[in-house]
C-alpha cells in the first residue's frame, strides 16, 4: 500500500475520534450546567422534569369553579342565604350570600309542631326551622374567622358532611340540613364547595344558637 494513501487514512481517523471527543465534552458540559443550575434551584434534572405539571393555582380555581356549580344546584342559598323584601316581592339578600340566618332575627321557645316533621319558617328570612327537635339556623357558610368557616380546615368540613356532627366531630347537625345525602358526594366533590366557599366575600353575623326543646345548645 502507497505510503501517502495509508497517511490520509489515519488523518481521517484522528479528525473523526477528535469530532467525536468534541462532542462528549459539550454533552458533559452541559450536563454539569443542568446541574448547576437545579442545585442553585434546589431541584435536580430529574426534579425539573416531573415539576413540569399544571400549577396549582389552575387546580385550585377548578375546583373553586366546580364548587359555585355544586353549591348552586345543591341549593344551598335555599336555607343559608336570608330573604328580604325587594320590588316584586321576596328575595335573597345576596349582600348575605350564604351568610346564615341574620343575628339580629331570633325566634321565641320552640312552638309545638303537630306531626313528627311538621317545620315552621320565619316569616321573611327562610332560615330558621322549628320542629320536634327545637329550632335549627342555617349556618354562617362565609370565610368569615369569628362567625363562619374561616377556622374550619378542609378536613374538618368534610368530617362535618360525612359524619352529620357538627364541627366534624361536636353535636348533631340537626334538620332540615340533608346531610345524609351530601355525604355521599365524593371527596373531590367536597374539596371543591369548601374551596368555593373560602373563596366567596366574608360576612360577619352571628348565627343564633341552636335551641332543643330544653333550652340553647349551639348553632346549626
Amino acid at each position: 500500500m502507497p505510503t501517502h494513501t495509508t497517511t490520509q487514512s489515519n488523518m481521517r481517523d484522528r479528525i473523526v475520534t477528535a469530532i467525536i471527543l468534541a462532542c462528549f465534552a459539550l454533552i458533559t458540559i452541559a450536563m454539569v450546567s443542568c446541574g448547576k443550575a437545579g442545585a442553585e434551584n434546589g431541584t435536580t434534572p430529574q426534579q425539573q422534569t416531573t415539576t413540569a405539571t399544571p400549577d396549582s393555582a389552575s387546580q385550585h380555581a377548578s375546583r373553586v369553579e366546580r364548587g359555585k356549580y355544586l353549591v348552586t344546584v345543591g341549593a344551598c342559598n335555599d336555607c343559608h342565604t336570608p330573604m328580604k323584601m325587594g320590588p316584586k316581592g321576596p328575595e335573597r339578600d345576596m349582600a348575605r350570600m350564604l351568610a346564615g340566618h341574620p343575628e339580629e332575627v331570633v325566634l321565641p321557645a320552640p312552638p309545638k309542631v303537630d306531626g313528627p316533621w311538621g317545620m315552621a319558617f320565619t316569616a321573611m328570612t327562610g332560615t330558621a326551622y322549628a320542629g320536634p327537635w327545637g329550632i335549627t339556623y342555617a349556618m354562617n357558610l362565609t370565610p368569615d374567622t369569628a362567625t363562619g368557616l374561616g377556622n374550619w380546615s378542609e378536613q374538618i368540613f368534610m368530617l362535618a358532611i360525612k359524619e352529620g356532627k357538627h364541627f366534624g366531630g361536636s353535636r348533631p347537625i340537626m334538620p332540615p340540613m340533608p346531610w345524609e345525602m351530601y355525604k355521599n358526594m365524593t371527596d373531590e366533590d367536597l374539596k371543591s364547595i369548601f374551596a368555593y366557599l373560602k373563596s366567596i366575600p366574608a360576612v360577619k353575623n352571628k348565627v343564633p344558637e341552636y335551641m332543643p326543646p330544653a333550652g340553647p345548645m349551639a348553632s346549626k
